[in-house]
C-alpha cells in the first residue's frame, strides 16, 4: 500500500485513474444511501411521533434490522438478495444487460449513472487538486452532493444527517485555511443559511407558499463553509439560472405543471461543484481580485 501511494504521488494519471476507480466503488455504495435514508428518515419520524403520542401504529418497515448495511441490498421487484458479483460497479450493470439476473425486471439506469458521475468527479477532482489532503476533502463534498442531489430529486428532502456534518465539515478544514481562511468560512456558513431562509420567509409572506424547504438553507450554508462568502453570489446566481433553464424546458417540453415543485437542491449542488473547480475564476468576475 505504502509503495501504491508513493507511485500515485509521483504520476499523476495514475492516481487519476485510481480515484476513479474509487469513485466508481463509491458511487455504488451511493446507490444504498440514496435508496435507504430517505426509509432510514421516514422510519426515523414515525418512531418520533409514536414516542410523542404514546400511541403504537403499524410498522414501516420490517421488524429485522435495517440500515445502510443491514439487510443485503436485493431487486425491489423480486426481492431476491443481489449476490457479491452482481454487486460490481458499472461492471455488473453491463453483463447482466441492465436486468435482474432473476426476474429479468429491467434495472434503473439510476445505478451506472450515480457510479459514473461520482467517477467522473472524483477523477476532475484527483487531477486538479493532485495526491493530497486536499483532494480526499474534495472528494468527500462532491460524493456528498451526489447523494445529496439524487435523494432530493426522489423525495425533495435533504437529509440533515448529511448537510449539518458537511457545514461542521467545512469549518474544520478551514480552521487551517483549507479552501479559504477561517473567517470567510464561518460568515459563508451563517449568509448562506439567512440568505435562503429570507427569500423563503419574502415568498411566503407575500404568496402565502413555501417556496423551498430548510434543507436547501443548510446546503447552502454547507457550501459558503467549505469556499466561503465570496462563493454565495455566484452559487446562488448559477443555481436560479441552471433551475430556470431546466424548470422552463421541463414545462415545454415535460408537459411539467407549472405549479408542481422543482427540488432546489440538485441546482445547488452544481453551483457546489464550480465554486470547488472554478471558484477563483467565478469570484474574479464580480469582486475584480
Amino acid at each position: 500500500m505504502p509503495e501504491l501511494i508513493t507511485l500515485a504521488d509521483q504520476n499523476p494519471i495514475i492516481f487519476i485513474i485510481l480515484a476513479s476507480l474509487f469513485g466508481l466503488v463509491i458511487g455504488s455504495f451511493l446507490n444504498v444511501v440514496i435508496h435507504r435514508f430517505p426509509i432510514m428518515m421516514n422510519q426515523a419520524w414515525h418512531d418520533q411521533c409514536e414516542a410523542l403520542s404514546g400511541l403504537k401504529s403499524a410498522p414501516m418497515t420490517s421488524a429485522k434490522k435495517y440500515n445502510l448495511i443491514t439487510p443485503r441490498s436485493a431487486c425491489p421487484h423480486c426481492e431476491k438478495e443481489i449476490s457479491a458479483w452482481h454487486n460490481i460497479p458499472l461492471l455488473s450493470f453491463l453483463l447482466l444487460g441492465g436486468k435482474c439476473k432473476q426476474c429479468k425486471t429491467s434495472i434503473s439506469w439510476r445505478y451506472p449513472a450515480v457510479e459514473i458521475i461520482s467517477a467522473i468527479l472524483v477523477g476532475l477532482v484527483a487531477w486538479k487538486f493532485g495526491c493530497s489532503f486536499k483532494a480526499m476533502m474534495a472528494s468527500i463534498f462532491v460524493l456528498a452532493l451526489i447523494a445529496l442531489t439524487f435523494i432530493d430529486l426522489d423525495t425533495q428532502l435533504l437529509p440533515d444527517d448529511i448537510t449539518l456534518p458537511l457545514v461542521w465539515l467545512g469549518l474544520l478544514l478551514n480552521l487551517n485555511s483549507g479552501f479559504t481562511d477561517i473567517q470567510s468560512a464561518v460568515i459563508g456558513a451563517v449568509a448562506g443559511y439567512l440568505i435562503l431562509w429570507s427569500l423563503y420567509w419574502s415568498f411566503k409572506i407575500i404568496t402565502g407558499k413555501e417556496g423551498m424547504g430548510y434543507g436547501d438553507f443548510k446546503m447552502l450554508a454547507a457550501i459558503g463553509a467549505w469556499f466561503g462568502w465570496t462563493m454565495i453570489p455566484a452559487v446562488i446566481l448559477l443555481s436560479s439560472i441552471a433551475g430556470s433553464i431546466i424548470g422552463i424546458g421541463l414545462i415545454v417540453f415535460a408537459n411539467h405543471g407549472k405549479s408542481s415543485a422543482i427540488p432546489f437542491g440538485p441546482y445547488l449542488a452544481l453551483g457546489g461543484i464550480a465554486a470547488l473547480f472554478w471558484g477563483n475564476q467565478l469570484s474574479q468576475l464580480y469582486l475584480g481580485g
